[in-house]
């Protein structure tokens, strides 16, 4: 099953780490070292096409990626919990 993220960008459900709100976690120090790490090793894809609201961390060929989203947690929880996408 698949997950899209916004911006023609899907990702297989198994693949996904985590989701996570980009107010509320970008507050820590802690989570902007590791996006600050992610962007500088370049596995950030921003796929916001505007001011994200969402970042998404992956686990694809044996690596982390991170996409940045416009759509908001929220959202990407209740496309996750569907069955929509079913391939």
């Amino acid at each position: 099953m698949y997950l899209h993220l916004g911006m023609d960008v899907v990702v297989r459900k198994c693949d996904i780490i985590g989701v996570f709100d980009l107010d509320n976690t970008s507050q820590s120090h802690i989570t902007r070292d590791y996006l600050r790490r992610a962007d500088k090793n370049r596995l950030v894809t921003d796929i916001s096409g505007e001011l994200p609201r969402s970042f998404i961390v992956t686990a694809q060929g044996g690596g982390q990626r991170v996409y940045l989203s416009q759509i908001t947690p929220q959202t990407l929880l209740k496309r996750f919990e569907s069955r929509s996408l079913q391939l």
